[in-house]
């Protein structure tokens, strides 16, 4: 059987207060969603071009006339309940139509590239699990090649917990797993870099 990849993007609709609520605290709600327009443009910009499937989660509605084209990306709402409830049917719903390896990103990682990304397609040749570890204790990247529903259960979301409770599962589970590079999701003013602001200025 051939492999069947399949990348899942998990967005929200950039929507003023709706979107980097804690980076808003402290730079207001018009530059938090300046930011994360920046954000969403690099995550566009890393996947486009990868040579697999591509979807996008959309939190609230799907917008055909957004930044994503329509002939590169699939398009979806995601569904209700915590964010742990949402990525388990995302991913049972992609193995349901016959994907064999499938990947979920999220797109608040403006470390995140294309090769990374690949890398995690590649390591799902010889590993069960793969995972991006983030430093604020979360992932940004997780991929299996079936569904295994205890990642997903019993987790304290958006919490320093999250990678450690994971990769707790994985082990209990006996499952074999590749661990990517950490690297830094932008939730937090201390998060953004010069290089980073200097981008948003730009585009602003």
């Amino acid at each position: 059987m051939s492999d069947k990849n399949l990348l899942m993007l998990f967005v929200r609709n950039p929507e003023l207060g709706k979107v980097k609520t804690r980076l808003a605290a402290s730079v207001g709600p018009e530059e938090a969603l300046a930011i994360y327009m920046h954000l969403l443009q690099h995550t566009k910009q890393i996947t486009e071009h990868l040579p697999m499937d591509k979807m996008v989660h959309y939190s609230n509605e799907i917008d055909e006339h957004d930044l994503w084209p329509n002939d590169k990306y699939k398009k979806q709402v995601q569904p209700s309940g915590d964010l742990g409830a949402k990525m388990q049917s995302a991913f049972k719903s992609a193995f349901a139509q016959g994907y064999t390896s499938v990947v979920i990103i999220g797109s608040d990682c403006h470390q995140l590239t294309p090769a990374i990304i690949q890398k995690a397609f590649e390591e799902l040749k010889k590993y069960e699990i793969v995972i991006g570890p983030a430093l604020d204790g979360g992932y940004y990247l997780l991929g299996m090649n079936q569904m295994h529903h205890e990642l997903f259960q019993n987790k304290r979301w958006s919490t320093e917990h999250v990678f450690p409770d994971t990769i707790h599962d994985i082990e209990r589970l006996h499952l074999t797993h590749k661990v990517l590079p950490e690297l830094s999701d932008v939730d937090y003013i201390e998060d953004l870099d010069e290089d980073f602001w200097e981008k948003v200025q730009g585009e602003a």
